[in-house]
């Protein structure tokens, strides 16, 4: 019997079915979408100047990402998916840097609305997006 995997052109045999792998993806869509939505949520009630613009383009670029993990194929795939796990670390990151040390003047609080819905949004995005990339990235090395 041979290491070598076989030429059957299927996913399955490196253990991603097409099935797994678009369920995946729409998970990723879907958080993306979620943060996203926060932040437009928060833009509509309250948060302004530079930091609502920065919310409003955090939504633009969680839609644009969401449209291109579900439409995107083959190197192109790869890429969005690999760019939306960035965009998601960055989104946390911020936040996080914002809640202890500031982020460009601006001092967050945990009891500020929707922080805590957005750290957990954000860390459990994170973790799916995760999975997603090493999910597309194995299923291109399928034969």
């Amino acid at each position: 019997m041979s290491s070598q995997p076989r030429a059957t052109g299927s996913l399955r045999w490196f253990g991603v079915s097409h099935r797994t792998l678009m369920a995946w993806r729409l998970l990723s869509a879907i958080m993306l979408l979620v943060m996203g939505g926060i932040h437009l949520y928060l833009v509509f009630y309250g948060v302004g100047g530079l930091l609502g613009a920065l919310f409003v383009l955090n939504a633009v670029g969680a839609l644009v990402l969401a449209t291109a993990v579900i439409v995107l194929r083959g190197r192109l795939l790869s890429l969005a998916t690999v760019l939306s796990l960035l965009f998601m670390v960055g989104t946390l990151l911020a936040l996080v840097l914002a809640l202890t040390v500031g982020l460009f003047g601006i001092h967050e609080v945990l009891s500020f609305k929707l922080v805590p819905t957005t750290l957990v949004v954000e860390s459990i995005g994170t973790i799916i997006l995760a999975v997603t990339v090493a999910l597309v990235l194995r299923s291109r090395r399928a034969p």
